[in-house]
């Protein structure tokens, strides 16, 4: 009797702390679920605010590549301009250059020759192979200006040199020329020409006005010719 009744309450005990174990077992997983759910719940709204940061990033950037590409143009547009205006430039310096070359021209085409002076060896001046100014031609020249009736600072002058046909071709250009630049030379340090109202040019063996085939022909053609316009 007394052993039943033992058996009886171990038996009421042992279910009860089963119950009460079963209990607190769906409690606790009742309890770790709701923290699952809650930290489900925070992961999604931090992926959803992510997702919107990266759809306002991606806004940005794209207006960012927008203006970029905007600047690049107006680059590009503005040394295209620059460019432009600088062909312009150049071309109007040309244009200017080539008006006042041909306004040049045109004044020393309207003046009239007034006085012409020719140096050459037969009158005792160069000599066979020399530029030096002689003696001879500088008194010459001083005559030239002392008879110029307008003053000869408003004048203007043309010097050409002039060889024979014996030596090179290029050789004989060079001596023309430092002959008609010693000429240019005196007038201005002896005159005060003004070098603007001088020009110098070289025909060397081209133009010659006697025969080269002899001493006293190729003694005239060793020259310069002096032209005062106006």
């Amino acid at each position: 009797m007394h052993l039943r009744k033992r058996i009886g309450w171990g038996s009421i005990i042992a279910v009860t702390i089963i119950g009460s174990i079963g209990c607190a077992s769906k409690g606790f997983v009742r309890t770790s679920v709701g923290e699952v759910n809650d930290k489900a719940d925070s992961l999604g709204r931090s992926v959803e605010e992510t997702q919107e940061r990266t759809r306002q990033n991606e806004g940005r950037i794209a207006e960012v590549d927008k203006r970029a590409q905007a600047a690049d143009a107006n680059a590009t547009t503005a040394a295209q301009a620059a460019q432009t205006a600088q062909t312009a430039a150049t071309q109007a310096a040309g244009a200017a250059a080539q008006a006042g070359s041909k306004a040049d021209a045109v004044d020393r085409a309207i003046k009239r020759i007034v006085f012409e002076v020719v140096l050459s060896e037969d009158q005792g001046n160069f000599a066979f192979g020399q530029s030096g100014l002689p003696d001879e031609a500088r008194a010459r020249l001083d005559d030239m200006v002392a008879r110029l009736k307008a003053d000869p600072k408003g004048a203007y002058f043309e010097i050409e040199g002039h060889t024979d046909n014996i030596g090179d071709r290029l050789y004989n250009e060079q001596l023309g020329a430092e002959r008609a630049e010693a000429v240019k030379r005196y007038l201005y340090e002896q005159h005060q020409i003004p070098l603007h109202r001088m020009n110098v040019i070289s025909y060397g063996e081209s133009k010659p006005v006697a025969p080269n085939s002899n001493r006293g022909g190729r003694s005239q053609n060793r020259r310069v010719v002096v032209r005062v316009l106006g």
